[in-house]
């Protein structure tokens, strides 16, 4: 790695060791729904042989093994992995680098990755990878995040932030949170990793995340996550004050029964190995 992927990589290291039992308490509602739509792009189903890559604290291993497929576990923190286990024991997880994949070719049916291949510091090496422990004809998958104009829930957070925040700071830069959000771009890079193009599958689906207050989705981004609480951290109290002012105000739009529900998109997308 060169010294700028190095260190993006131990900034989202150092960030998920230290947010990891907030990261589950905090996120869970918002990730969960949108799994069984990468398990169906990514053709999961009873047998399947699954490596489940960044899994965190498991949530795609835990619905891959209610499917009856084989999932097997992985992440880089350790302390993401005491809290996968501790949710499935019966599910294989191991520490690990996503863009280096302990594994032989061809060793599994199927790979997915979900929300967690724009915290690398080399997306493309991970594509790669995949494609060399997938068998011929396996199916890769991953979910990532819609940029705000198309999420109603990243445009509250990224509005307020933008219109608020001092972004002359000295973070680690790592690759476009919202890249890979279209069709074509994810079709070149996949086929350039030795996936079939022709296989392409790209969907995009909004879900709603049930939060209990208006400080819900601020506090989760403040307190539970690695880049964005990383430019908070860095503000003005004054500056925080604003910003959670207007993500609250932005919330509260989103009434629903005794809590709120707060809209967000993803692509999820899939190939199969050449």
């Amino acid at each position: 790695m060169t010294s700028k992927t190095d260190e993006f990589h131990q900034f989202e290291y150092e960030g998920w060791q230290r947010i990891a039992d907030r990261y589950d308490s905090e996120w869970n509602g918002l990730i969960r729904p949108f799994i069984p739509h990468l398990l169906s792009a990514a053709k999961i189903r009873s047998g399947t042989r699954l490596l489940d890559v960044a899994c965190g604290p498991g949530y795609v291993s835990d619905a891959a093994h209610a499917l009856k497929a084989i999932p097997m576990g992985l992440d880089f923190s350790s302390e993401m992995l005491k809290i996968a286990r501790k949710h499935n024991p019966l599910v294989e997880f191991h520490e690990g680098d996503a863009q280096d994949l302990n594994f032989d070719e061809n060793y599994f049916d199927a790979v997915v990755m979900n929300f967690g291949l724009l915290h690398l510091p080399r997306p493309e090496e991970a594509f790669a990878e995949a494609c060399r422990v997938i068998h011929p004809k396996g199916w890769y998958g991953f979910t990532i995040w819609a940029a705000p104009d198309k999420s109603p829930g990243n445009r509250i957070m990224g509005e307020a932030v933008k219109a608020h925040a001092n972004f002359d700071l000295q973070l680690p830069q790592g690759p476009d949170y919202f890249g890979f959000g279209n069709p074509e771009e994810c079709r070149k890079a996949l086929a350039g990793a030795g996936f079939d193009p022709r296989s392409l599958v790209f969907r995009t689906v909004t879900e709603e995340w049930f939060v209990p207050s208006v400080s819900s989705l601020f506090e989760a981004e403040l307190n539970a996550g690695v880049r964005t609480a990383a430019i908070l951290a860095a503000q003005k109290p004054e500056v925080i004050a604003a910003i959670r002012a207007q993500t609250e105000k932005s919330v509260h739009a989103c009434a629903k029964d005794d809590g709120f529900a707060i809209p967000f998109t993803a692509h999820i997308v899939a190939a199969r190995v050449l």
